[in-house]
């Protein structure tokens, strides 16, 4: 199976599990991917340390 095969039926997936819309499965980062997937599959997902968030506050301030 090329690529683009394996990336569409990804896509595909992501929208039935996630709800995601292909412009927000294009857009997202294969970590963003992973760690939804490992959410949904019951696994735990640390939350944040401080310097993560720090470093969001920044890039995304909310004005």
């Amino acid at each position: 199976m090329s690529f683009i095969e394996c990336a569409a039926r990804l896509a595909g997936q992501a929208g039935v599990a996630f709800g995601w819309t292909p412009e927000l499965f294009w857009n997202a980062t294969p970590a963003e991917l992973a760690a939804l997937v490992r959410a949904v599959a019951g696994e735990e997902v640390a939350p944040p340390d401080r310097d993560t968030i720090a470093q969001l506050m920044e890039a995304f301030p909310d004005g």
